[in-house]
């Protein structure tokens, strides 16, 4: 084992609750600083990050599993969003309105400012851990508002380094409350009736369970959900195929393909099919599977980012059920399509040709290196089929052609769309998806939008007659 991580319980998780509610009590001195002194704090977290990259960067390596390079550039990511939201709440203001409408006086005046949801409870997942935690704070902290983070079972260490930096850069007391749980303390802590608001990243299947028990509930709180998804990406008849292919290997093998927005149905143009197959399949032969500590994963070229394992046992037999009804349903195994080695939870890095879309592999999400490689004619053929699925978290488009590639976007029922990249992230872009990959936004002004509320005060003049 790594590390003894406590498992909290009702005891830990009203107690985080209790001292969350008791920073944003008015008054205190969370509630009663300003956005300048909030900048301050999440800019000297950011800057306690900075300094302490490399045990963040080696605490999700050894916890997740992900080869160094990426575990370092989830470090880096996630400091970006502390001082992008800092930047937010140094620039916070109230805006002046004169209303002169038919019911009001003359000289009436109004301020329409921004205030603090409340109390935060955030739920994060195993497959992106210190990013994810970062994407729920960083917008939270900077509205003025507390929040108790619950951390996947998986992978607690970052957060609770994070946490120590969180005391370290001199934020008070209750604001931030780190909770390493199962998954029954993730069920107890949107049951409880003390907060404000949720916010959950995971699969479907739980997002719905949370959207239920946030609905029965005494207290009306906001939800904001990040789920899954299904996400086609589309080689055009004007791709460059060697561009497609490196570009569908990054949007499916990164993390060892348990990212919720991985490209995992590539539809490609008829006329080049075989030839994106072909290259697909030697790219995914060539692609080192290792652990994250091996020298081989310390590049800094995603494009050469070898794969690391599968979190758990419970992921790595998940995957190869899915690769097994593949196989079963008639798809065309073009590489890998095993476990890799005796010892860990590796997989090879597997593609399929020759899906039809009713199969397994091509309808339901299975966060594992696992590429499904699927055959279209033309533009509206394509378009039908990349949005019938229940999700719309991502897609993308390949060609050289923009103006055709802005003409496809634009009709994808995605949250994001990449064009000719995949995995463009940034704290100023907006990431979320339609349908039943959730509700909301992290990142961006929309997601610091979700943790405020709008307070409208109307001056009139207190000598006037009506």
């Amino acid at each position: 084992p790594i590390a003894d991580v406590i498992s909290s319980g009702k005891d830990e998780i009203e107690a985080a609750v209790r001292a969350a509610r008791d920073a944003f009590a008015h008054g205190t001195p969370w509630r009663a600083m300003g956005g300048y002194g909030r900048a301050t704090l999440l800019n000297r977290l950011a800057d306690l990050m900075k300094r302490d990259e490399e045990e963040l960067a080696m605490l999700d390596m050894l916890d997740n599993g992900k080869p160094y390079a990426e575990a370092k550039l989830d470090a880096k990511f996630s400091r970006q969003c502390f001082r992008y939201y800092a930047a937010k709440a140094h620039g916070e203001h109230a805006q002046l309105v004169r209303p002169s409408g038919p019911v009001v006086a003359s000289d009436t005046l109004a301020f329409v400012e921004k205030e603090p949801v409340g109390v935060v409870g955030a739920i994060v997942p195993w497959n992106f851990p210190q990013t994810t935690a970062a994407w729920k704070l960083s917008p939270a902290l900077a509205a003025g508002c507390t929040v108790v983070l619950k951390t996947a079972p998986q992978t607690p260490l970052s957060a609770n380094k994070m946490a120590e930096l969180i005391i370290e850069a001199g934020f008070p007391p209750g604001v931030v409350n780190v909770l390493p749980g199962d998954d029954e303390a993730g069920k107890m802590l949107v049951a409880h009736d003390d907060l404000d608001k949720i916010a959950f990243t995971g699969s479907t299947a739980v997002g719905t369970e949370v959207r239920k028990a946030c609905a029965e509930t005494p207290r009306f709180r906001r939800v904001s959900l990040e789920l899954g998804g299904k996400s086609p990406l589309i080689v055009t008849e004007h791709a460059d195929i060697a561009k497609a292919v490196e570009v569908a290997q990054v949007g499916l093998f990164l993390n060892a393909g348990q990212c919720c927005c991985a490209s995992s149905r590539i539809f490609v143009e008829a006329s080049k099919y075989d030839e994106f197959c072909e290259k697909a399949a030697r790219m995914a032969e060539s692609r080192p599977v290792v652990p994250g500590w091996h020298p081989a994963a310390r590049t800094l070229d995603a494009s050469a980012w070898p794969q690391g394992p599968q979190v758990d046992r419970a992921q790595l037999e998940s995957v190869l059920g899915y690769i097994a009804a593949g196989k079963r349903e008639g798809a065309t195994v073009l590489a890998g399509g095993s476990r890799f080695g005796s010892q860990g939870f590796f997989i090879e890095p597997t593609v399929f040709a020759d899906v039809s879309d009713e199969m397994t592999i091509a309808q339901e999400e299975i966060f594992g290196p696992v590429m499904q490689v699927l055959k279209y004619d033309d533009d509206d053929e394509v378009i039908a089929r990349a949005n019938a699925t229940d999700y719309g978290l991502a897609a993308g488009v390949i060609s050289t052609n923009e103006h055709h590639a802005r003409h496809l976007a634009r009709q994808l029922d995605a949250g994001t769309v990449w064009i000719n990249t995949w995995d463009a992230f940034d704290a100023a872009l907006p990431f979320g998806g339609y349908k039943a990959s959730g509700i909301g936004r992290d990142l961006g002004d929309a997601a610091l939008a979700s943790y405020q509320e709008v307070k409208t005060t109307v001056f009139g003049d207190p000598y006037a007659r009506p």
